[in-house]
């Protein structure tokens, strides 16, 4: 896992060919607005967020974005334990995110 800044986050995930934008916040929290491009699995499922998690790809990199980074952080962990090495964490998450929004 790697904290990075949204410069660095989205400078990474410009290059990236085999990225994946995943949003861990509620479906409440999407509703007010999401970064293009990102699925959303809801870190607060618990066992189901660990059971969808484990249908990803790990060979894919994952940009990793929450309300303010927290559970993203926590998030990225959880992908660590599970076999997926290339988990960013968008530090700030998307209260300091300046980029587009839909």
């Amino acid at each position: 896992m790697a904290d990075l800044t949204q410069e660095e986050w989205t400078e990474q995930l410009d290059k990236d060919a085999n990225s994946f934008i995943l949003d861990v916040r509620t479906s409440d929290e999407v509703e007010e607005g999401s970064i293009p491009n990102a699925v959303n699995i809801d870190i607060y499922t618990g066992q189901d967020f660990v059971d969808e998690l484990k249908k990803l790809d790990t060979s894919k990199n994952y940009y990793v974005y929450c309300r303010s980074g927290n559970r993203s952080g926590q998030a990225c962990a959880i992908m660590n334990s599970l076999g997926i090495e290339n988990a960013y964490n968008l530090m700030g998450g998307i209260l300091e995110w300046e980029g587009e929004l839909i």
